[in-house]
């Protein structure tokens, strides 16, 4: 697998730990997806306009730009929320006396809100795969609670949305 989705060299792609190196793994992976369905919507629509001898109009650059364009800008979500990964888990590597950063055993109270949110939401998306059962065991949560603050609403009804 060629690795493009981010720029490391080759020393700081050793420095990564296996976790990090996984997210980028899988992060690789949707970029990949995402472009081939670009390029399989580019084709279909090449075929299309060749059914309706259609191939030489400029109907034709426009929509693979737009297609070129919409494609990147999925990648580059993609892209930003890796890195967003890479740096919290660089933040949850680190702890104190009870251990490293970990939602629920060890909650960092240094985070922002916003890191709080995402902290307890990937932690919610691990543990359960049901969304019923993820909704149910999130509200009983008190810790969640105290910790998300006014984040716990949101997280509440992300999680319902779910459902």
């Amino acid at each position: 697998m060629t690795i493009d989705i981010i720029d490391l060299t080759d020393p700081e792609y050793a420095d990564l730990s296996p976790l990090q190196l996984a997210m980028v793994r899988a992060a690789q992976g949707k970029k990949d997806q995402i472009v081939d369905e670009g390029e399989k919507e580019k084709q279909k629509l090449f075929y299309m306009m060749l059914a309706n001898n259609f191939v030489r109009a400029t109907t034709r650059t426009f929509e693979e730009e737009r297609i070129d364009k919409e494609t990147a800008a999925k990648v580059e979500v993609v892209k930003e929320d890796l890195l967003h990964q890479l740096a919290y888990e660089a933040l949850g590597s680190e702890g104190n006396e009870a251990g490293p950063y970990r939602y629920p055993e060890n909650p960092n109270y240094n985070l922002t809100p916003a890191q709080r949110f995402l902290v307890v939401r990937n932690y919610y998306m691990e543990v359960e795969d049901d969304p019923s059962a993820r909704l149910a065991a999130f509200s009983v949560d008190s810790l969640a609670r105290s910790y998300l603050g006014e984040y716990y609403q949101t997280l509440y009804e992300l999680l319902a949305s779910y459902c």
